[in-house]
């Protein structure tokens, strides 16, 4: 039970993350948001993609590559945005 529930708070995590993904694509900028954040919590994300399966928490880690994979989206679009706004600026 354990595993279904975290497995579902990672699986959420990453609807979530979404809704900033769809935020950002729609304004093509970053305002108020870093992407060292969103990289640290990606590193933890990637640590979690070894520390599941050895814990034989499945669920947990199908959560948790969907939230890898949000939050590098997200942070690949967080850095590219920053970088297109200083050059233009």
């Amino acid at each position: 039970m354990p595993d279904l529930i975290n497995g579902l708070f990672e699986t959420s995590g990453a609807l979530f993350i979404l809704l900033s993904i769809i935020k950002t694509l729609k304004d093509k900028e970053v305002k108020g948001v870093s992407w060292l954040h969103v990289s640290f919590f990606s590193g933890w994300g990637i640590w979690n993609l070894f520390y599941y399966p050895f814990l034989g928490q499945w669920l947990s880690f199908c959560g948790g590559v969907a939230i890898v994979i949000s939050n590098t989206v997200w942070c690949t679009l967080l850095i590219y945005y920053s970088l297109k706004r200083k050059q233009y600026a």
